[in-house]
């Protein structure tokens, strides 16, 4: 599974799990585009990967048309070419419907949603006759609901629903489109929703006992999957999702 002579975009690549996504495909031998929110973060993390590879960092907020052109458009002039787009950038605010503002419920799906749509239908023209791949970064949450998450639930099923419809439409253009399903991975994310339980030890006890695995995951474990579904090894996949949760969706939680 190697990336040589491609060049990937990654979203919110700045920290978490879209830093480890960033790290496994300079390891495999692509150039990487570092997109995030936080322009220092961003820096930070292409200076890092550029100790091994080829690297750059861009900013911007994934919801905005024009900062998603800007950085599509960057990526192709200082690299030649865009092979590899990975949708990553995502917010978590929790809330049942009823507890939701309609303003978090619009910045979710946004963020979520939105920005994945938009740097798709601004990578693809730069991937039609060349080829390429578009990974999206779902959810478990898509395919099990959580109490109190209907925004996130709600957004990360609905990158399903598009992926589907990039494979679908794209196909004949040489691009695939996939998505991979994270469930509890060490990330900032996973700490912020720690620190808002009565007692985060006991939470990640009880959140270890459902897995059979006895672990949560690691973002190299979701970089992994991302190397392979971006990968040739992969390229006659397209239009699924890959769960990676140490099988706990499939233990009944």
């Amino acid at each position: 599974m190697r990336l040589d002579n491609k060049v990937a975009l990654i979203t919110g690549a700045g920290r978490g799990i879209g830093a480890g996504i960033a790290q496994r495909l300079v390891e495999a031998g692509a150039a990487v585009v570092v997109f995030d929110i936080d322009a220092e973060r961003a820096s930070s993390m292409a200076g890092n990967l550029a100790r091994n590879g080829r690297a750059l960092a861009t900013h911007g907020d994934v919801a905005n048309e024009d900062d998603a052109r800007r950085a599509i458009n960057r990526a192709v002039a200082e690299f030649g070419a865009l092979d590899v787009l990975v949708n990553n950038a995502g917010i978590d605010r929790p809330g049942a419907v009823v507890d939701l503002t309609s303003e978090d419920w619009d910045r979710q799906l946004a963020v979520n949603l939105k920005g994945a749509f938009l740097f798709c239908k601004h990578a693809i023209p730069h991937m039609r006759g060349r080829g390429g791949a578009i990974v999206n970064i779902s959810s478990a949450q898509a395919l099990v609901a959580y109490e109190g998450y209907a925004a996130y639930g709600a957004a990360k099923a609905g990158l399903l629903g598009l992926t589907r419809a990039l494979a679908l439409d794209h196909g004949r253009d040489g691009i695939r489109a996939n998505a991979v399903c994270p469930g509890y991975i060490t990330s900032p994310m996973t700490d912020e929703w720690l620190a808002r339980q009565p007692d985060p030890a006991a939470t990640m006890r009880q959140v270890l006992s459902v897995h059979p695995l006895g672990r949560i995951g690691t973002p190299q474990d979701v970089g992994d999957a991302v190397l392979f579904l971006a990968s040739d090894a992969a390229s006659f996949i397209s239009g699924t999702f890959l769960v990676v949760d140490g099988a706990m969706s499939v233990a009944g939680h």
